[in-house]
């Protein structure tokens, strides 16, 4: 009986440990979805007034204009940009991207033959390793929580130069989307070729100095650079938020097994003191009885 008790005390002082460790974990996630959601906001209001000015300058072209990156053609290499996370620890954060990815490729009856991936995220790299899947990068793209452009920049320019070299004939980018800090959406945006850009008129004119074809040239891989980092932002909003969810379960999760186990050893401390009192009670009787 005292070893049992010894053990449940033990499992007691674990679990109190682990439930410490998930809480402080939840309030460092917690702090960073806050900073996280902000560096989006800010992002994505730059975005908006990044795409108008593409539109503007596409309208002002001249008729003939043409572009790689705007070029259609018929889909018979199709390239995947997953985003997920560098660390575990986040719930369904990284799964529900392999799962929704998966269903895609069988839903559309893609040939994995045809199809090349890149990962950001060390997590979605193993994945994709561990499927054999044809990468476009033998070394996984890291991303910080303070996300840097420059950590991206590699892996974005190399699909645009292959969409340009025709190596590739669409890109679709794969991410959580954070809604709120309860629920995420997975997302499949297309890229490449660049269709959402619809003529408009703006209330302001640009001067360019090298010309607006020229400017476009330079603009428009620039402008998918610009749309990769900002889906970034995004889903490191969800991995922030998943996580800080998933730490929190895990403390409840923990405070739940504490209570039962300390339950557990009550009773079990109750059962050991009954048996002494019965074992003194027996032996008073037994002096008793001879006397």
């Amino acid at each position: 009986m005292a070893n049992s008790l010894r053990e449940v005390k033990q499992r007691i002082s674990s679990t109190e440990s682990t439930a410490q460790i998930t809480k402080a974990m939840y309030m460092v996630s917690s702090s960073k979805v806050k900073k996280a959601e902000k560096n989006f906001k800010n992002y994505h209001d730059f975005m908006i007034r990044k795409k108008e000015m593409v539109q503007h300058m596409i309208h002002k072209a001249s008729d003939d204009f043409k572009h790689p990156l705007l070029e259609e053609r018929p889909v018979e290499k199709i390239a995947y940009l997953i985003v997920t996370s560098d660390r575990g620890l986040a719930g369904a954060y990284n799964s529900s991207v392999y799962k929704a990815l998966e269903e895609r490729i069988k839903l559309n009856n893609e040939d994995v033959n045809n199809l090349i991936f890149g990962a950001i995220g060390k997590q979605g790299f193993g994945y994709l390793k561990r499927k054999n899947y044809s990468l476009i990068s033998n070394n996984p793209t890291l991303i910080r929580d303070d996300v840097m452009f420059i950590d991206i920049f590699p892996l974005a320019k190399s699909f645009i130069d292959m969409y340009i070299a025709k190596e590739i004939d669409k890109l679709v980018i794969v991410y959580n989307h954070y809604i709120n800090s309860l629920s995420q959406e997975i997302v499949f945006e297309e890229l490449l070729p660049i269709t959402n850009l619809m003529a408009s008129e703006a209330d302001i004119d640009y001067v360019y100095e090298t010309g607006i074809e020229k400017t476009l040239n330079l603009v428009l891989p620039m402008y998918i650079q610009d749309i990769i980092y900002g889906i970034i932002l995004d889903a490191k909003v969800s991995e922030h938020s998943a996580r800080m969810n998933s730490m929190r379960n895990a403390t409840d999760n923990a405070k739940e097994v504490i209570n039962k186990l300390q339950l557990l050893y009550n009773r079990a401390r109750q059962g050991a003191i009954t048996t002494e009192l019965i074992d003194i009670i027996g032996g008073a009787n037994a002096i008793g009885g001879d006397a």
